[in-house]
């Protein structure tokens, strides 16, 4: 059996599931997060919505049906906690999630955590003004060099849709920092 398989068997049997999910958690935090960050683009904001991730993890791992990789199955989770995330914060503010998007990319200045320089600070502000599932595709692309396949799983899209998404996005991104720049 691979690692993975090992993996998925221990966390599915009771005896074995809080060590095997600790290992899980050790394993995949760090890169969830990020993924997590990019989406939702606030520390604490992140920090939230990877504890929910894990909790889900946990909650619905018996469920998990191997047809996809485990990683791919938690960062399906990820992407879908933080969409939902930012959709509530947009709704609550009575704003839509576009312009809040904007405005989260803007506060990043005042962010202590954010330690990006003025070019990274117009590239966040360049994602955020494209579509959500442009967004998505960009980050998963450009900053987690994800295969469109893997992407596909994650997504639960075509490989020609992504790459056109990548495509249109890497465009308009060009265009918004020529201009700024």
């Amino acid at each position: 059996m691979l690692d993975e398989e090992v993996l998925i068997v221990k966390l599915k049997d009771p005896a074995t599931r809080e060590a095997s999910f600790r290992t899980l958690i050790s394993t995949n935090k760090e890169r969830l997060y990020w993924h997590i960050r990019k989406i939702v683009l606030n520390h604490e904001d992140a920090d939230d919505v990877l504890q929910n991730t894990f909790v889900k993890v946990f909650k619905h791992i018996d469920g998990f049906k191997g047809q996809s990789k485990l990683f791919s199955w938690m960062y399906r989770i990820a992407t879908n906690e933080a969409i939902n995330y930012i959709n509530k914060r947009a709704k609550h503010a009575g704003i839509d999630i576009q312009t809040y998007g904007e405005q989260r990319a803007d506060s990043l200045e005042a962010d202590v955590y954010f330690d990006g320089d003025e070019i990274q600070l117009q590239l966040q502000r360049a994602i955020a003004k494209l579509p959500q599932k442009q967004q998505l595709v960009f980050n998963m692309r450009y900053f987690d060099e994800l295969k469109y396949e893997d992407m596909s799983d994650i997504l639960d899209t075509s490989v020609g849709a992504l790459k056109a998404s990548y495509h249109h996005a890497r465009k308009k991104i060009e265009t918004y920092l020529t201009n700024q720049l």
